[in-house]
């Protein structure tokens, strides 16, 4: 399969373009291939998309005897991060940076709109180490802390309890990282969040909540709040117990400002697709949020059961 050969050619473009939009190119390649997709769709595929990517800044040292944390949220540091990483993973190898750096990176989950997770969920999927490398270096560097994480040890285990108590926050800026820092800032918000009691089943309902909330509106913070939901899943295999705790109270976090940003409307339900029909669609679809959409609905179906996520991708292909 050619899908190393294409994701070594990404790490020659910038992760973002056009004013802080994110490349989405190494995650919808694994979800393509993942799907089915052959070489000669990969190639045709990439090729398409990486038209609108930029080139990517000239490489920088990480300063040697700084501690990696210094420059979290430095989104001019991603050429120094990706240095850093690079020789990280090679002295010390991918599952133990992970192990070492998913703890402090969760603090600030929703970076980029919860991009950071998502790529780097992508890359240890893929194996691909210098793109792992890539996708640590811009979580760094977009790194979005929301205030205090809950401790997660309130009085209410279910979140949807809690939702029911949240009222939409508007803002007027243009990227959802954006709007979820200023819904961070809610009041009724902060009040909210530390009655969540995190437990083994946390992720499944925020999971199941994503994906009822996207087959519910077809809102596009919602469709990133359900493959943020199986990136966290991914990455939760590369913690402890005590730290699994710490990731969840974050992304808890950084998923309720996604909520509460935004602004989701009830559509009219869309039909139901049987999966071969999902599946064909995206592989035919140049759309990077259905492709990788469609792949992690199938991924969290097989995880959890039930019919939402299928209800899900039916709505990322509805007309």
């Amino acid at each position: 399969m050619s899908l190393p050969q294409r994701l070594s050619e990404g790490l020659a473009f910038a992760p973002e373009y056009d004013g802080g939009l994110s490349d989405h190119r190494p995650m919808a390649l694994l979800a393509l291939q993942r799907l089915g997709a052959d070489d000669k769709r990969l190639l045709a595929w990439a090729r398409r998309y990486e038209a609108r990517l930029l080139p990517v800044a000239p490489a920088q040292d990480w300063p040697a005897g700084d501690a990696w944390i210094g420059r979290l949220g430095d989104v001019s540091a991603w050429p120094a991060y990706r240095s850093l990483f690079v020789q990280w993973i090679a002295h010390e190898g991918a599952t133990d940076v992970l192990q070492q750096v998913l703890p402090a990176l969760m603090t600030g989950c929703g970076a980029a709109a919860f991009h950071g997770p998502i790529r780097v969920a992508a890359a240890a999927r893929s194996g691909h180490l210098d793109e792992l490398a890539a996708a640590l270096a811009y979580w760094a560097c977009r790194h979005l802390p929301l205030g205090p994480v809950p401790p997660g040890q309130g009085p209410v285990a279910d979140p949807e309890a809690l939702l029911r108590r949240l009222q939409a926050v508007s803002s007027s800026r243009a990227l959802i990282f954006e709007r979820m820092q200023d819904a961070a800032r809610s009041p009724t918000l902060q009040q909210q969040l530390p009655r969540l009691r995190v437990q083994g089943d946390t992720l499944q309902r925020l999971a199941r909540l994503s994906a009822q909330a996207y087959a519910g509106s077809g809102n596009f913070t919602a469709l990133h709040l359900v493959t943020a939901c199986h990136a966290v899943r991914v990455l939760l295999r590369f913690m402890d117990d005590d730290t699994r705790h710490g990731a969840l109270c974050a992304f808890w976090q950084a998923w309720a400002a996604a909520v509460v940003a935004a602004g989701m409307r009830l559509q009219p339900p869309a039909p139901l697709r049987p999966w071969p029909r999902l599946v064909a669609a995206a592989l035919a679809s140049d759309d990077e949020h259905v492709i990788k959409l469609v792949e992690a609905c199938r991924e969290e179906e097989m995880a959890w059961g039930g019919s939402d996520w299928q209800l899900a991708a039916s709505r990322a292909l509805a007309p």
